[in-house]
């Protein structure tokens, strides 16, 4: 999808130049990745304390079962 915004000159030239891409184009596109992944790393700390945890459960053990069913 073709879009044509106005996007400050300056910024645009320093993340060209931080981030070593090759054209504008993949500059913008890396940059509203990393902006979407960051902003989805948020969301997950606002799942900590939200989530019951079975004090019963031995990831050990379980690590060990899984290894012994799938050995590589």
């Amino acid at each position: 999808m073709a879009t044509n915004l106005a996007i400050d000159p300056a910024l645009l030239e320093a993340a060209y130049e931080v981030g070593g891409m090759r054209t504008k184009k993949e500059t913008v596109t890396i940059a509203l990745e990393e902006f979407i992944a960051k902003r989805n790393r948020g969301k997950i700390v606002e799942l900590f304390g939200t989530i019951d945890w079975d004090d019963s459960f031995d990831y050990k053990a379980a690590r060990k079962q899984r290894e012994l069913d799938n050995p590589s």
